[in-house]
């Protein structure tokens, strides 16, 4: 790995030459092993106008992404237990019911200012955990994470089976993912 005027540049075993935006606007450019540096160069340079134009719209979205997480504040402890008490008012009863329907033991619930993801599942230790910012989003979608991360209590995975339990109880699930698509 080499930096060439500020672009990260990765050799691999590859065949051409390749090149992406990342999150934060980062310039990631993956090269065939023992390519020449002069040859990058070459490439980059042809591409100058493509890399200012992804960054600018990297940033956008990531823009937007932080103005639609800013509709919640979680600043402070009040705020968090504040959002955590709305949360909670709307997901145990849709857990109880859930767990009732699949045969479930009711697992712990655990609330986090996530970013990243919409909610986890510790499947050995029965433990989901939802994001507070599921707040920002359709009551409907939030039942589709409550589903989906007490699926994963039946099948950890994301494989044929776990789509199949999905399917059986919410239908609806494609459409919900769809809906929790950060615009950006």
């Amino acid at each position: 790995m080499s930096l060439i005027m500020g672009i990260q540049v990765t050799y691999r075993r590859t065949r051409r030459l390749t090149m992406r935006i990342v999150k934060d606007g980062e310039v990631h450019v993956s090269a065939p092993l023992g390519m020449p540096k002069a040859r990058i160069e070459e490439f980059i340079g042809k591409n100058r106008e493509w890399i200012v134009q992804a960054r600018e719209k990297a940033l956008k979205r990531q823009q937007a992404r932080q103005s639609f997480y800013d509709q919640l504040p979680l600043n402070t402890a009040a705020q968090k237990r504040e959002a955590k008490n709305r949360l909670q008012a709307l997901v145990v009863p849709m857990v109880e019911h859930h767990c009732e329907v699949m045969g479930l033991k009711r697992p712990e619930i655990r609330y986090r200012a996530m970013t990243s993801r919409w909610g986890t599942c510790k499947t050995r230790d029965g433990i989901v955990c939802f994001s507070l910012y599921l707040l920002l989003v359709p009551e409907w979608c939030v039942e589709h994470v409550v589903v989906h991360e007490l699926c994963h209590l039946l099948e950890p995975s994301h494989n044929a089976r776990f789509h199949a339990l999905m399917d059986r109880f919410f239908p609806q699930w494609r459409e919900a993912r769809k809906g929790l698509r950060v615009k950006g």
